[in-house]
């Protein structure tokens, strides 16, 4: 049974995700203050965090750079910070979803499930062995996740690694942002797409010598992204 770690000083929201997650059979732990969670995060082994964001003591970002340094479990953010640098902060310091309050609680577990479906099959090693695609001196190994540029490796978060792999297995073809939502996070964006504005952006910031004119991944204005050949 997966173990679930929640993050939240809002007892009442705490106990709506707990129940909702319970439900689906989940095991479900809450700590109420960022001390407390990052403790608990850090020292025990969870398969997915959800974490707010506003907390007492020590806040959610750095809960998560901080369980990034050591762990690569699923984190996924749930706040009531709705504005883009929240989300542009807390997707960079590596948590692999967003989500504003108030939410969708059937859509909260529907993600989680998804996350943890992905995460499973990740650390199962199902990705064949030695591949690697190399494209203009961008190396992305499949295999160890890790990725390269002119031979100085790059750092991602999981859900970069998983948009640039999946475009540039896919070159030349353009995806809708709804497109590529479905593909990694295995659902449908419930109109919330900017996560995938979001996660592009950053990538571009790792892998291109120039952002306003990349080199591998091109925006196709009114229609999506496509890795370029």
């Amino acid at each position: 049974m997966n173990k679930i770690l929640i993050v939240e000083d809002e007892e009442s929201i705490a106990e709506l995700e707990k129940d909702y997650l319970e439900l689906s059979n989940f095991t479900v732990t809450v700590e109420n203050t960022g001390s407390r969670g990052l403790d608990r995060a850090l020292k025990e082994d969870f398969d997915l965090i959800i974490l707010d964001l506003m907390l007492p003591d020590v806040d959610g970002f750095e809960i998560c750079r901080q369980i990034r340094e050591v762990r690569n479990t699923p984190v996924m953010v749930i706040s009531a910070k709705k504005d883009d640098i929240d989300k542009i902060r807390a997707l960079g310091l590596g948590a692999d979803d967003y989500i504003t309050k108030p939410f969708s609680p059937s859509e909260m577990v529907a993600r989680v499930k998804a996350h943890l479906s992905r995460y499973e099959r990740l650390t199962a090693g199902l990705t064949p062995v030695n591949d690697i695609i190399e494209i203009r001196g961008l190396k992305i190994d499949k295999t160890a996740r890790r990725v390269w540029v002119n031979g100085e490796e790059k750092s991602l978060t999981t859900k970069e690694f998983d948009i640039l792999a999946f475009l540039a297995q896919n070159p030349n073809h353009v995806y809708s942002k709804e497109d590529l939502f479905r593909e990694i996070w295995e659902m449908d964006s419930v109109g919330d797409i900017a996560t995938v504005t979001v996660h592009i952006k950053k990538i571009r910031e790792k892998i291109e010598y120039n952002t306003s004119n990349p080199q591998y991944i091109e925006t196709i204005w009114g229609v999506g992204y496509r890795f370029k050949v």
